[in-house]
């Protein structure tokens, strides 16, 4: 077994890796630091810490900017504040922070004018744990029960309790090993939730009668490890549905929710590669569907007879449809197109439609915020990289808005002394990439100015620009914040994912190399000024990106990153690795190794000169586990050249979200930002004083 040096504050940690097992060409199962996989090796956990006191001694010199960071940020939001009221029937929701406490508090009140009830308290729950998450919280049809799950450790499992609100007291039903979907029959007594398998899979549906002593029906198992299931409810609440989804492909199931002793039926039979979405409205589903359309198309189809379809909005090459929601009026899409979100609403009754209109021409929003079916209130929340998160009530008839909240932000902000914009990088085939840019007004574009750019580009998954309260200590210490919208998320709709995953991939990282680059070519920064963020397999961009163009960058942050790659898709007992096949490949097959092994982090780590690097994990972490990023800072520390700073931060009591408490959040968030205030060599004055 490994031995670990003694260390010494100022020296790394020295890392002894053990010869491999395993010799077999290809098979990354066993190498030189397996071990650090067994969490309850006291060595690994002293390893961890020796790493941690290393990197708090490297940043002992920033700690009076790191609190100066945190003050600034703590200063900035409304530390006693209450969320937009949602309503459901009689009754208002909402959720309420109070200052010096890390968790809300959730309530409700009867009426626009009621007295309020305290729910929940998520500080009396999460007092004494290193970790709290509220997951599922469901109230009942009849409003007189409460389903909620929490996690005390951010492995993502959660236990389910029901708290009777008329007497506030807790029933003794109680469900281990949820994930987190939960949801009621219309009977007010039967629950339905998902369960996890030995490798984190949501994999199964059961059914609970509250104060029944038998066990649990199962009524779905999906044993394809590709899929993970889900079981949520339409908007109308007369159906439960059961989601199975991988990557690429889609099923679902319905019953009736005021049947909950009933079995499942499926809506249509599932075909490799076709994904769909459907929601109810009177006697006809509406169907989001890829069959026969890559960005989508909407069908509508009798309830009755689902194989009986029609058309209703048919595929079209430059927009694709994200979501379907019904109202019992009104049908509502989201789509995207040229990288933004819009709302395309339609009234049943004579067809008549219309989008939305959005006051910037760079934003993002999410429809669906409320609860009910029979209104003409449609609930959606708005930001931009400049604008603070706002919650609107649009009026689906007269398309009149009403500003409901807008996130106060406090210590002189003003939104005007900020300006964004929309560049455009050109990739290496010619393929133009999107850029959100976000500064203080007046910024001299001489080359001189600190940036942070960040990009993810994995699943499908969008980067659209947000406000960050946090974001405006680095703009207001010259900072130029962008966003690099590259192939392999979801930013230009469907068609851009495709272009970046599998036997694509190579191009993320080429996209993200050329947005870096218009950067400097434009005189925003320099190499030396440019750090880079990104996380989970945002993390697996910046490790690909260092190894390419290590010269390009001056700071990397790299939040639990996905950087072990080809060790994680080769052990199909880890969490996620086989749905993640259809993302990456398998690299059991010898094609999709080898291109694997062209841009695996852990794998092409180089005797080169590196940026200043920190790199964090999360002890918990059921998605990334921990050992990646040690491992790759593990060999990055034998490999390296020069005496730039390489950092590794593990939270020994969180996973993969980091930090439950918003105050420890900022506190993390500061770190980071006094890390590239550093390493970039940037001032730590704030310009906005």
């Amino acid at each position: 077994m490994s031995t670990i040096a003694q260390t010494v504050e100022l020296q790394p940690p020295t890392l002894k890796a053990v010869p491999k097992v395993l010799e077999k060409h290809g098979d990354h199962r066993t190498d030189n630091y397996f071990w650090l996989r067994d969490r309850s090796n006291p060595d690994v956990l002293s390893y961890l810490n020796a790493e941690n006191k290393y990197t708090e001694a490297q940043m002992a010199d920033t700690k009076a900017l790191q609190d100066q960071l945190y003050k600034e940020i703590v200063g900035r939001i409304q530390e006693d504040d209450t969320s937009a009221p949602v309503q459901r029937g009689e009754y208002f929701y909402f959720t309420r922070t109070q200052k010096g406490k890390q968790y809300p508090v959730y309530l409700r009140r009867k009426g626009a004018g009621g007295p309020e009830e305290v729910l929940l308290d998520g500080n009396v729950l999460g007092a004494g744990q290193k970790y709290f998450q509220v997951g599922a919280f469901v109230v009942s049809p009849d409003q007189k029960l409460l389903a909620y799950a929490t996690d005390t450790a951010g492995d993502e499992t959660f236990t389910v309790q029901v708290k009777d609100l008329t007497t506030g007291k807790l029933l003794p039903d109680q469900i281990r090993n949820a994930y987190y979907s939960v949801e009621w029959g219309a009977d007010n007594k039967t629950l339905f939730y998902n369960v996890l398998n030995e490798s984190k899979r949501p994999f199964k549906v059961f059914r609970h009668t509250l104060g029944s002593a038998a066990a649990d029906a199962e009524v779905f198992h999906e044993p394809d490890e590709r899929f993970e299931v889900t079981i949520n409810k339409t908007r109308s609440r007369q159906y439960l549905l059961i989601d199975c989804d991988s990557q690429t492909t889609s099923e679902v199931w319905y019953l009736r929710a005021d049947q909950p002793a009933g079995q499942f039926t499926r809506l249509y039979e599932r075909i490799q590669d076709v994904e769909y979405q459907v929601t109810d409205h009177g006697q006809n589903w509406y169907v989001r569907t890829s069959e026969g359309a890559k960005t989508f198309r909407l069908m509508e189809a009798p309830i009755a007879q689902p194989q009986t379809r029609k058309e209703i909005i048919a595929a079209r090459p430059d927009v694709t449809l994200e979501d379907v929601d019904t109202y019992a009026d009104h049908l509502v899409v989201t789509e995207r197109a040229q990288g933004l979100l819009r709302l395309l609403v339609r009234r049943f009754s004579d067809g008549q439609e219309h989008l939305v209109s959005m006051p910037e021409p760079d934003y993002t929003l999410a429809g669906g915020g409320g609860f009910e079916y029979n209104t003409t209130v449609l609930r959606f929340s708005y930001t931009s990289l400049v604008t603070p998160p706002s919650v609107f009530d649009y009026d689906m008839n007269s398309r009149q808005r009403t500003l409901v909240k807008q996130q106060a932000v406090l210590g002189g902000f003003k939104q005007e002394n900020y300006v964004s914009e929309r560049i455009m990088g050109k990739a290496s085939d010619g393929t133009l990439i999107p850029i959100s840019v976000v500064s203080r007004k007046g910024l001299v574009k001489d080359g001189s100015n600190p940036c942070l750019l960040y990009g993810y580009g994995a699943y499908g998954i969008s980067s659209d620009p947000t406000f960050s309260v946090e974001r405006i200590s680095l703009l207001d210490r010259g900072f130029v914040y962008a966003i690099a919208h590259i192939r392999g998320g979801g930013d230009l709709g469907k068609p851009w994912h495709e272009a970046g995953r599998m036997l694509n991939k190579q191009r993320t990282f080429t996209d993200f190399i050329a947005a870096a680059q218009m950067l400097i070519a434009r005189r925003y920064t320099q190499p030396k000024k440019l750090g880079i963020l990104g996380g989970s397999a945002g993390g697996l961009l910046m490790g690909a990106v260092v190894n390419l163009r290590p010269d390009l960058f001056g700071a990397v942050v790299a939040k639990v990153p996905f950087v072990d790659m080809l060790s994680t898709m080769m052990d199909a007992s880890l969490p996620l690795t086989v749905g993640e096949y259809e993302e990456w490949g398998n690299p059991e097959d010898p094609k999709y190794y080898s291109y694997m092994r062209t841009y695996s982090p852990y794998d092409n780590v180089e005797r080169q000169v590196y940026p200043n690097m920190l790199v964090t994990a999360g002890l918990n972490d059921p998605r990334v586990s921990y050992w990646e990023p040690a491992k790759w800072v593990a060999k990055l520390r034998t490999m390296k050249k020069g005496s730039n700073l390489l950092l590794l931060k593990t939270n020994m009591g969180a996973g993969h979200f980091g930090a439950s408490g918003r105050y420890e959040r900022f506190k993390d968030t500061a770190f980071d930002y006094a890390f590239l205030l550093k390493a970039l060599g940037a001032t730590g004055q704030s310009a906005s004083k």
